[in-house]
């Protein structure tokens, strides 16, 4: 498929997000999602999902099984407790990059319970948990599963925007965890009042507001939980006067082309 030649910005506000609320879950989904579908809104460039959820303390998604889709775990506040059928376990908190690779199949559960688990230092636990999931398609389907994980706290106190997960060859170096995608990445960045960061340039761009409040050059203010989907766009610059986070999806391909 010819890459899109025309810039176009759609700007998709926080309120607006279709949601999913049960006793102790607090989800919010900028695209189709599970009941909850739109035939015009289900997926920008190959970014499936990216889901805003709060988990209370104590609960969680229980096993459940995914097949042929990188699934990226962005915490922003709390810890979140992954188990899987191919062995992996551990504890992703904010700073933490991780992936799991679904391809043939896998079985996980996310939890709020870092509390319980051996060796933990903390008896009680009164945290939700909010967390950015997202998923995107691999290059190819029926890849072995796998999983992925990386601290880069350090990286990202250092301002501009850190590419955290990336297939791309450009990032081969550089990224913290590696998707099975050759033309997407997920760049982050943490703004402190005065910061700014320019966007970077590709046929599909999603650049979701995780924290804070920012200014997008030509779009205006954007808050926390609005997202702007770009099509053959990019080199704005994204500027906070405040205290913020934001997630970028870079991506070369779209789904069917």
């Amino acid at each position: 498929m010819t890459a899109p030649t025309t810039p176009h910005v759609d700007i998709h506000r926080a309120g607006d997000r279709m949601k999913t609320r049960i006793s102790w879950l607090d989800s919010k989904h900028s695209f189709s999602f599970g009941q909850h579908y739109d035939p015009d809104n289900t997926h920008h460039g190959v970014l499936m999902v990216n889901n805003d959820d709060i988990v209370l303390p104590g609960q969680g998604f229980d096993t459940h099984p995914h097949r042929d889709m990188e699934i990226v775990t962005w915490v922003l506040r709390g810890s979140l407790v992954h188990q899987d059928s191919i062995g992996h376990s551990g504890v992703i908190y904010p700073g933490l990059a991780q992936r799991m690779s679904a391809g043939t199949g896998i079985l996980h559960s996310e939890k709020n319970d870092s509390w319980r688990l051996p060796g933990s230092q903390h008896d009680e636990h009164a945290e939700p948990v909010r967390f950015i999931q997202m998923w995107v398609l691999p290059d190819e389907p029926g890849i072995d599963p796998g999983y992925e994980q990386l601290e880069i706290d350090d990286e990202l106190m250092r301002g501009g925007l850190v590419p955290v997960a990336s297939g791309m060859p450009a990032h081969r170096n550089q990224s913290a965890i590696t998707i099975a995608n050759t033309g997407a990445a997920l760049h982050v960045a943490r703004l402190q009042p005065g910061g700014s960061v320019q966007l970077p340039e590709a046929p599909y761009l999603h650049l979701f507001i995780a924290q804070g409040e920012v200014s997008l050059e030509g779009a205006g203010i954007l808050s926390e939980g609005d997202a702007v989907r770009l099509t053959a766009s990019g080199g704005q610059r994204l500027s906070a006067d405040a205290p913020a986070e934001v997630l970028v999806w870079e991506m070369h391909g779209r789904l069917g082309g």
